[in-house]
């Protein structure tokens, strides 16, 4: 949920060395023309915290003592989110690896966690986090213009969400069993009934995801970016805390048994209750911070005269987009449930001929990845872009927002360019990290049963075809927030639904002729088909909306990345292979094993990647690593 684009303040850095060698010209104002934000968004008083774009460019203005200050600050402001990003995102991996432990991967019991627990993100992201995400921030942003600071505004604004959050809580916790009919498929009674149970468990965390947005937005929009990333560690801890509890009391996942028939409510209630309850950390640490704005915020009712009916259009287009990804979502994550219900069949006939004529039945059904082991596969590939690209964007969202609202075209695509370029740094090398070592990553989220390494293969093999679309869904994730910049949502609106439906139509056309047991190997494809056409897509429109950002530039950063990636790739493959890691050996043991596989391919191929981009000079890499060499002395050298 946490692509989120905010504004904030400060005055742009001009550094002339980074933007596109010929910027694009400001188009004519007519209609469709969203050069100028058709709803201005003010520019506050400075914020302690920084957020402005460290060397945005114009190629005729010199660099100033504030500029560079405020480049600082902006790198700090992204250095610390990206850190609270990643101790999240890797405690979020020792979550699912401990989860993975405690009821398998491609198991049962597993899957239907997996869906009690995903849906609740889902559907709140459904209801409100579109509009929580993208629209809140500017409407904030101006209240902050008044007198109170905002204070009357954001009271009611919070107020009006939480008792709107609750309403839809309580009655869709009340649907739990109708909801769980209606996005799985082809599961048995018994299914059913442990989901629904789960479910109930779960689906109270709809309310906290959406305080934690509403705060969030409200932190955000003041200057302090860091609570906000940094929330989800106190989560990822108590889920943690919980797993461990449950592997103490009720022990690992062994493969063989009937999860169905062997589960307790005790166990129901300390895994689902204690992630949700993991939730309501996230959200109720961000009260702290809040104290700390000095806003006096206090409960107030009455919504009249907030001016909420004039961001109903930027709402609206925003919502639609947000309900067209969301929808596909949970239709896809639908489709994906069959294969839970078709693994035991599989598991079954395995003698009878087949593509598993032969095998022992727990490792076919362990080789059949479901919604957990698809879920997994996303997580991996999504960290990169999570880590390197979302801090960044949301830092350089406001630089965007600012250069529109002063109508300097020019400088809001040298921003556009100059972030795409730096994440040409990290996201080609990510991809071909994630490619070299598919299998030791799923081996460390396939859990330490005898079947192991056959969900280490379903899971790997998801992570190859993700891998392909990483760079494209970034970079298209990031040309979107042009559109956002301009409270133009409509141009993203049209992109999703149209992307939306298009999967949807290739999927159940596909699924009618593809067997259950393959629905995520399905997914994963057209997920990568469709970055790919959705960055097309934002490249068009962003060159006929708003000129060239340089994108004969950009081509060149990620073809030389690419060439160094490919480098670095063929020497961690070739290492890889000397560990055994093509042939059952080391890296497949255990959970251990694969972790320290992963470290020693990982740094091979970051030193080899590191020299080759050395070797070739490229700018962008001293531009990536501008804000740590600033601080680790001889790293600049």
């Amino acid at each position: 949920m946490k692509n989120t684009p905010t504004t904030t303040p400060d005055t742009p850095d001009r550094g002339d060395s980074l933007g596109p060698r010929r910027p694009g010209k400001v188009p004519p104002r007519g209609p469709g023309n969203t050069a100028r934000p058709p709803a201005p968004v003010p520019a506050p008083d400075p914020a302690p915290v920084s957020a402005s774009d460290p060397g945005s460019a114009s190629a005729s203005v010199t660099p100033s003592a504030t500029a560079s200050s405020e480049a600082d600050n902006t790198a700090k402001s992204s250095a610390i989110m990206a850190a609270g990003t990643l101790v999240s995102r890797i405690l979020g991996f020792v979550r699912t690896a401990l989860l993975t432990v405690a009821i398998g991967s491609t198991a049962m019991a597993a899957d239907i966690f997996e869906s009690a627990n995903t849906i609740p993100n889902i559907i709140y992201m459904l209801l409100a986090g579109g509009v929580f995400n993208v629209v809140l921030v500017p409407q904030l942003i101006k209240a902050a213009k008044k007198p109170d600071k905002g204070s009357d505004y954001t009271s009611r604004l919070i107020t009006l969400a939480m008792i709107v959050m609750a309403a839809a809580t309580l009655a869709i916790t009340l649907a739990a069993a109708p909801i769980m009919v209606a996005l799985t498929s082809n599961w048995s009674p018994a299914m059913l009934a442990l989901g629904t149970a789960f479910a109930l468990w779960t689906f109270p965390q709809i309310f906290f995801y959406g305080v934690y947005a509403v705060l969030g937005q409200v932190l955000n929009a003041n200057g302090r970016f860091g609570a906000y990333m940094w929330a989800p560690v106190a989560n990822n801890v108590v889920a943690i805390g919980v797993i461990g509890l449950y592997l103490a009391m009720f022990g690992s996942y062994q493969a063989g048994g009937d999860q169905l028939a062997e589960w307790t409510t005790g166990q129901t209630v300390l895994l689902a209750g204690g992630h949700t309850l993991g939730i309501v950390v996230q959200a109720l640490v961000l009260f702290v911070p809040l104290s700390r704005l000095g806003l006096g915020l206090k409960p107030k009712f009455g919504w009249k005269g907030m001016g909420l009916r004039s961001t109903g259009k930027l709402a609206g287009y925003t919502l639609v987009t947000m309900m067209a990804g969301n929808v596909v979502n949970l239709l896809v994550a639908r489709l994906v449930s069959g294969a839970t219900e078709a693994r035991a069949s599989l598991g079954e006939a395995s003698g009878s001929g087949g593509p598993f004529e032969g095998l022992d039945p727990a490792v076919v059904e362990a080789s059949i990845p479901g919604l957990m082991a698809l879920n997994i596969a996303q997580l991996i590939t999504v960290l990169p872009h999570s880590v390197f690209v979302l801090s960044l964007a949301t830092v350089l969202f406001n630089q965007l927002a600012r250069s529109l609202h002063r109508d300097d075209v020019p400088e809001a695509l040298a921003t556009i360019s100059r972030g795409l370029r730096n994440f040409a740094v990290p996201m080609m090398f990510s991809t071909v990290v994630v490619l070299v070592l598919a299998g030791p990553l799923g081996r460390v989220f396939a859990g330490s049963s005898e079947t192991a390494a056959a969900s280490a293969v379903a899971i790997g093999q998801l992570l190859i075809l993700l891998a392909l679309g990483m760079p494209f869904r970034s970079a298209h994730i990031y040309l979107m927030r042009l559109f956002y910049a301009a409270e133009n949502a409509r141009i993203p609106m049209l992109v999703q639904v149209g992307t939306a439906a298009f999967t949807l139509i290739i999927a159940y056309v596909a699924s009618i002729f593809m067997p259950s047991w393959a629905m995520a190997y399905l997914m994963v494809s057209v997920f990568t088909l469709l970055h790919v056409a959705q960055f097309v897509a934002a490249h068009v429109l962003v060159r006929r909306h708003y000129g060239d950002y340089g994108a004969g530039e950009v081509l060149d950063a990620y073809l030389r990345t690419g060439v160094a990636s490919v480098v670095s790739g063929v020497a961690g493959a070739l290492v890889l292979w000397l560990i055994g890691g093509y042939s059952g050996g080391f890296p497949w043991s255990t959970i251990i094993t694969a972790l320290v596989s992963c470290a020693v391919v990982g740094l091979v191929m970051l030193v080899v990647y590191f020299v080759m981009l050395r070797a070739m000079r490229l700018p962008e890499l001293a531009e990536f690593l501008g804000p740590l060499a600033r601080r680790i002395p001889g790293l600049a050298r």
